[in-house]
């Protein structure tokens, strides 16, 4: 009894009754406490707001422009008020900020993207893709794709699926070098090495067991994954990469895949958000489609 907006409401369907009984079975109160925030009111305002005797009750002049002023403001707390969930028609609309890998851009991200604007054209979509580790919460980004698994408790996270890595060259290249049969081959083949924005130094490749080989003299460094990628079908050296980029060029053969015994464990695929609590209808979509998208992206052990 003690919120104003509350003694409002009870007014209004107090008014829209033919007595405070009827008033408070539709809101379930008691009547008492009907007539009790009616006499609040009219002590307030200093005027009766009702005429009332044993039978009915009839709402005053004053009731009367005071149920016309407060009702249009009454109506919209109720529809600001209620869950999203329980709104009929409910237009997703506003903007969206996606943070993803250069690499799945045109995989996963795009497909997201169109299937989000074919069910809410509504919804603006801002796309940043960069290799380098983003600050979500500093740039404003709603969702977001990650390689590897997210230890910042600030964020909700949800895992896609396995990526594994794979050490790739073309036939061609193969024909002529040769194919390594240990790591330790590696070193006297020409190789392409993706740079590690963060660091400005080449990433080392991950082998099984935890071991890890570092490209030190590589033929190629690119810092783009597609550049990566494009250096290796030229036949420009070998490079491990992602199997959701490799996966089909190996199973047409236009490329090798080499060392499979020595491959890491997989890294996980997460989709993200810098956000605990509720999610907003536009965020959720955005997060279910990109989950969507990178958990159908392809592996050699999927089509």
């Amino acid at each position: 009894m003690n919120s104003e907006l509350e003694l409002l409401k009870i007014f209004r369907a107090a008014a829209e009754a033919s007595s405070f009984r009827e008033a408070a079975v539709r809101l379930g109160h008691s009547p008492q406490a009907v007539t009790r925030a009616v006499q609040a009111l009219e002590h307030h305002y200093g005027e009766l707001l009702f005429h009332r005797n044993t039978r009915q009750i009839r709402i005053t002049r004053f009731g009367e422009e005071l149920l016309r002023r407060s009702r249009p403001l009454l109506e919209q707390f109720d529809q600001l008020w209620e869950a999203p969930s329980r709104q009929r028609d409910v237009e997703i609309n506003g903007t969206v900020r996606i943070s993803a890998p250069h690499s799945m851009g045109s995989r996963a991200v795009i497909a997201a993207v169109r299937e989000i604007t074919r069910r809410h054209p509504e919804l603006a979509l801002d796309v940043r893709l960069s290799d380098q580790v983003a600050d979500a919460v500093d740039e404003g980004i709603d969702v977001g794709i990650r390689v590897g698994f997210m230890r910042d408790s600030r964020f909700v996270a949800r895992k896609a699926r396995d990526m594994r890595l794979h050490i790739v060259a073309s036939p061609e290249l193969i024909a002529k070098t040769g194919a390594p049969a240990e790591p330790d081959s590696l070193a006297s083949l020409p190789l392409i090495a993706a740079v590690d924005i963060n660091t400005g130094r080449p990433w080392p490749w991950y082998l099984a067991g935890g071991q890890q080989f570092a490209p030190d003299k590589p033929a190629l460094i690119a810092d783009d994954a597609d550049m990566e990628l494009a250096g290796v079908l030229e036949g420009l050296g070998l490079a491990q990469m992602a199997d959701y980029m490799v996966a089909p060029l190996i199973r047409n053969g236009q490329l090798i895949r080499l060392l499979a015994g020595h491959e890491p464990p997989a890294w996980g695929l997460y989709i993200y958000r810098p956000q605990r609590g509720p999610v907003s209808p536009r965020v959720r979509v955005v997060f279910d489609a990109l989950h969507a998208a990178v958990a159908a992206l392809p592996a050699l052990d999927r089509h």
